[in-house]
């Protein structure tokens, strides 16, 4: 079993382009051709943590924008 992580740890898709698909699967726009491309060279560990941090992100702007609409109604 950890020889099967150590070899998908080894994918050759970097952390940015992993960010760009999580992205795109955060929005729901990707074609089916690029998503199993992405699913055979995405890296599990920086998926993982791409997907955390893209969570973060969402959830920041989202309180952002409701102290925002907040504020502005009193």
């Amino acid at each position: 079993m950890t020889d099967d992580i150590r070899e998908l740890s080894r994918r050759k898709l970097s952390f940015v382009q992993t960010l760009k698909a999580v992205l795109w699967g955060f929005f729901g726009v990707r074609k089916g051709a690029g998503y199993q491309e992405d699913i055979g060279r995405l890296n599990p560990v920086h998926l993982i943590i791409a997907g955390i941090l893209g969570g973060i992100i969402f959830v920041v702007v989202l309180v952002t924008i409701v102290r925002f609409a907040v504020a502005s109604l009193s």
